[in-house]
């Protein structure tokens, strides 16, 4: 269990690096540096306050670099303006120099102590760094100087929880509870302090207390039973849902304590039959049903029911909620759990045709086409998609596959270069990706300069992408060029995936074209090893008849040769090796 106390409301601890703390807090310059006993002659004072405000100027326009440089310029004039030192302390943040933000923000509150903004970043990143006496100073500081933000006071408490000094933690919060009087929120945190505390009974009277003062409100009641059966007393859980039931017997909330009260206790079918009961209550919010419909689903799988029994259930919902699309988006996954692919199809086409701007209906889609390899299908959904969500990069990469293995190059090279140009690239591996295809696509057709200029590209934003490092390698090796730099790429992707005969093959034609003939037959022989016999290719098994015959294995040789030849691999090149028995 964690020693932080769950502080609900939000404290401002975070300071984004495109927020001027200037531009927050006014700044007195002239005063701040008489009160520091620095004076500035009237020229330092012009550069100083020159260098400033085009530091702010530029950070405002996103000139991080220029906007550091003209910090520095301040910092070398007055070294203990707290405005300048917090400035670069954010910076340093940023850039993950922990230890030199730190020292920054220290000064700066050094500088001016009593600064409410300057003293919350230094405690922030205090706490991040793991110096909990420290935040623990600051925080007490803080509220004597400031008792009117309750904030401070909550994050003192949660300074000793982190600390492990769990009764002065509860000190603070009876402290706050004096101006606040007793509320969830306080109560919620001494529970969770005396838990720790293994002080059950007073941890539980902290909850009592608001039950007390808000007798008809069933959440509080609701609450302590789930306490109660998070603390493994199911019978004391009992109590209170029974009491809630009293009050609102058709709360969401309950039913959901119930359910868990059921399957804590080992009493699978009531909870299904509250959970069924309340699925089907047309005065519940959808919303909470679909929650609650999860949640029954779940059981069902969990359980390993027969599945189909929902069927009737998903009806009655369809009658009662006929235009909420997300149903047949979960009936539809039901469905697949069933195994009806046909009406799992039909359920994702319904939720598409309502809601055109969401993905998720579309790669449901997708997710049944691709094992099917039903390009025509695959097309289709794709095509759909990028009308309404032209930024989506997942479905120009499948559109432009599926194009490619139809041997439609130009049209596929077409998708993947406008789906650099229109889609949202996620993270590099995506676009390095898109990069990699459109290599492969130009080497096709015949642009090698522009198929090679791809693959840097691709290597430039994933140097671990193994599939261009692979093809890239060898297409170098075809081209007999750039052999060294082949047989690096290439053995980058043999250490990673050492049983994979693509990569297998490949560095060992690398090898082959450098004239290491004898490594190259290992390497090939791998990748002839550690191939299916359906899935050999004409293309190894033709690599393994050339290097068979440089290593003086001709009549191998040979037989490898026809083997290609039956593979599918008939070309003039090997129907001459066949006929003629040399290279």
């Amino acid at each position: 269990m964690s020693n932080s106390i769950i502080v609900i409301k939000k404290t401002v601890l975070t300071f984004l690096l495109f927020v001027s703390v200037s531009a927050i807090w006014p700044v007195k310059m002239a005063a701040q540096q008489e009160k520091q006993g620095i004076r500035l002659n009237e020229e330092a004072r012009r550069k100083f306050d020159y260098y400033f405000y085009g530091a702010l100027n530029a950070k405002a326009l996103g000139e991080y670099d220029q906007a550091i440089d003209l910090f520095q310029h301040c910092y070398a004039l007055d070294s203990t303006n707290a405005n300048v030192l917090v400035e670069l302390g954010t910076f340093y943040n940023v850039l993950q120099e922990k230890n030199k933000a730190l020292d920054f923000f220290r000064r700066s509150v050094y500088y001016d102590p009593d600064n409410y903004y300057y003293n919350m970043m230094l405690a922030g990143l205090s706490k991040e760094l793991g110096l909990k006496e420290e935040v623990i100073d600051i925080y007490r500081h803080l509220s004597q100087l400031y008792p009117e933000k309750l904030d401070v006071r909550f994050e003192l408490a949660n300074a000793f929880a982190d600390a492990g000094e769990f009764q002065d933690a509860i000190n603070t919060l009876d402290e706050l509870e004096k101006n606040t009087g007793i509320n969830e929120m306080i109560a919620l945190n001494k529970f969770r302090l005396y838990s720790m505390m293994e002080e059950k009974e007073q941890a539980f009277d902290e909850i009592r207390q608001i039950i007390e003062k808000n007798p008809s409100e069933p959440r509080y009641l609701i609450l302590i039973g789930d306490l109660y059966l998070e603390d493994d007393q199911p019978q004391e859980a009992l109590k209170y849902y029974k009491r809630a039931m009293a009050v609102d017997p058709d709360s969401p909330a309950l039913i959901l304590s119930m359910v868990n009260y059921y399957e804590r206790t080992n009493d699978k079918q009531a909870a299904q039959a509250e959970l069924q009961k309340a699925v089907t209550n047309s005065l519940m919010d959808v919303e909470v049903k679909l929650q609650l419909l999860t949640r029954y689903l779940g059981i069902l799988q969990q359980s390993q029911q027969d599945m189909t029994q929902v069927n009737s259930l998903f009806e009655t919902l369809f009658e009662q909620h006929p235009n909420n699309s997300q149903l047949n988006m979960i009936y539809g996954n039901v469905l697949l759990l069933q195994e009806d692919k046909e009406g799992a199809i039909k359920q994702f086409e319904i939720y598409v045709a309502s809601n055109p701007e969401d993905p998720a209906g579309y790669e449901q889609l997708l997710r049944l086409a691709l094992p099917e390899q039903d390009l025509e299908k695959i097309i289709l959904v794709t095509t759909e998609a990028l009308e309404h969500l032209p930024e989506e990069a997942q479905f120009y990469f499948y559109l432009g596959a599926a194009y490619f293995q139809q041997g439609n190059h130009r049209e596929a090279l077409k998708v993947f270069e406008e789906g650099l140009a229109n889609a949202t690239m996620r993270n590099p591996i995506v676009e390095s990706e898109f990069h990699g295809q459109i290599g492969d696509l130009n080497y096709f057709l015949g642009d090698k300069e522009k198929a090679f200029e791809s693959y840097e590209k691709a290597l430039q934003l994933y140097p671990q992408n193994l599939p261009v490092l692979n093809n890239y390698s060898y297409y170098l090796s075809l081209e007999k060029k750039d052999l060294d730099k082949a047989e690096q790429m290439s053995g980058i992707t043999v250490k990673a995936e050492p049983t994979n005969p693509t990569y297998l093959d490949t560095y060992g034609w690398v090898l082959y074209e450098q004239g290491s003939y004898t490594l190259a037959k290992i390497y090939i022989e791998r990748a002839v090893e550690n191939s299916k016999d359906d899935d050999l290719s004409a293309e190894v098994l033709e690599h393994y008849g050339d290097v068979l015959f440089r290593t003086g294995d001709k009549e191998k040789a040979l037989e490898q040769w026809k083997k290609a030849n039956e593979a599918g691999g008939e070309s003039p090149e090997l129907n001459k090796k066949i006929k003629t028995g040399e290279l």
